[in-house]
């Protein structure tokens, strides 16, 4: 099968959903597929993959979103793809991937499916100020997500808040998998992250690895970490990742006093010196509502690493409080008290973690066999029903024009009351 992979996150840029397209690619390109990844340009990138991936006019949204966002409406870009003939379009970001995946049906009649992978509201909330404008952004977004065929979600979590947005179709749930082995990393790279952090024995590692965005939950981290520090714990606290916000995370650790305690590494590319980081942690710090399905979550599972997780939360989905990891409400106090838990009970937290790695690990092979034989059953359906061109992108496209009309009259409604 020939199967198009769109997205606006890539390497150079590291998230979850990147490394899902990767590894997508990789497992299909590895059982005989025929995949290709088309992403935005990026400045002096190289790809090295054993797959090939096609980079198309890019702008630059990186202060807005973090990443570059394609150009969908790109023609050489919608006539390399069109000439891929691909059987399967499978976008994973809703915004200019999943545009330039139904032009692409346009031109080739082939079935798009689309993942759900970010609550992207968030996002929009985060990025646009104003009220109105991120409700009509949200609402062309769920528009844009209900055009596809087929629509994916990493989680049953992630598909009750895309029902929550407007969203009014069926979804599957379709899990991520982890590209890491079973197991212990390298003990010589695990000793190096002992040298890089200055960790000695007898001494908690707790660990969080991700965007360094505060709505991961990390506030509850520091401020929670601070309360055990007066009650007397000892650790020491490792933040693996790299964003916008990191600057002002580390301030909020100077200011509660738990700095000296805490190493910020930055972004780690070489997976195996992040296995290390899991492997020689004690507990895996994940307090966030933000994500979908936790990518992370199951990194750590794989080398034996329980994590900390908020209760009802999507990356808590599969855990049981004290069997394969630790649950705690939304709030600095209750991470102190799990956090304190795992200061005390040593043993216990390593029996969490091993049942963890049991209880919760799915390879990418796996999680991509399954998408395999999705894709099989979306495709003999189209063929033995052939999907007509849909020319539905036009209410999209008008809707986006309305937007930025009433964006303008809000802008000019400040600019008159500020007279």
């Amino acid at each position: 099968m020939r199967i198009a992979l769109l997205n606006d996150s890539f390497p150079p840029i590291i998230d979850g959903v990147a490394n899902a397209v990767v590894n997508y690619a990789t497992v299909l390109n590895k059982c005989g597929q025929e995949p290709l990844v088309a992403v935005p340009d990026y400045p002096d990138v190289r790809d090295d993959y054993p797959f090939p991936v096609l980079r198309y006019r890019s702008l630059d949204t990186t202060k807005l979103f973090g990443y570059r966002a394609g150009y969908p409406f790109s023609a050489s870009a919608i006539d390399d793809l069109t000439s891929f003939r691909p059987d399967i379009i499978h976008s994973h970001c809703p915004v200019a991937s999943n545009l330039l995946a139904r032009m692409l049906r346009e031109s080739t009649g082939a079935p798009v499916v689309f993942t759900y992978h970010t609550k992207f509201d968030i996002d929009i909330r985060t990025a646009v100020r104003w009220h109105l404008l991120q409700n009509e952004l949200i609402a062309a977004l769920v528009r844009n997500i209900q055009a596809c065929d087929e629509v994916w979600t990493v989680s049953r979590g992630a598909g009750e808040n895309l029902r929550s947005l407007g969203f009014e179709g069926e979804y599957t749930v379709m899990e991520n998998g982890v590209d890491m082995p079973r197991g212990r990393a390298d003990e010589a790279l695990i000793e190096k992250v002992d040298a890089l952090c200055g960790l000695t024995p007898g001494v908690p590692v707790f660990l969080f690895a991700g965007r360094l965005r505060w709505y991961k939950g990390i506030r509850h981290i520091i401020e929670g970490l601070a309360i055990a520090m007066r009650a007397g714990a000892d650790f020491r606290m490792i933040f693996v990742g790299d964003g916008s916000d990191r600057a002002d995370i580390e301030k909020l650790c100077e200011q509660a006093y738990i700095m000296p305690r805490c190493v910020f590494v930055g972004a780690v590319q070489d997976r195996e010196l992040l296995r290390a980081f899991y492997s020689r942690a004690d507990l895996f710090l994940f307090p966030s509502t933000f994500d979908t399905n936790g990518i992370v979550v199951r990194e750590a599972a794989a080398c034996g690493l329980g994590a900390l997780l908020v209760r009802g939360s999507c990356a808590a989905e599969d855990i049981t409080d004290g069997r394969n990891g630790l649950l705690m409400d939304e709030n600095a106090e209750d991470l102190c008290r799990q956090v304190l838990f795992a200061c005390g009970h040593p043993e216990e937290t390593r029996r969490i973690g091993e049942n963890a790695q049991n209880d919760l690990y799915i390879s990418w092979d796996t999680a991509v066999a399954r998408a395999q034989e999705r894709y099989q059953i979306i495709a003999e359906r189209f063929r033995s029903q052939p999907a007509k061109p849909r020319h539905d992108l036009f209410p999209l496209l008008s809707g986006s024009v309305d937007i930025v009309n009433k964006a303008r009259d809000i802008s000019q409604q400040v600019l008159d009351l500020l007279r």
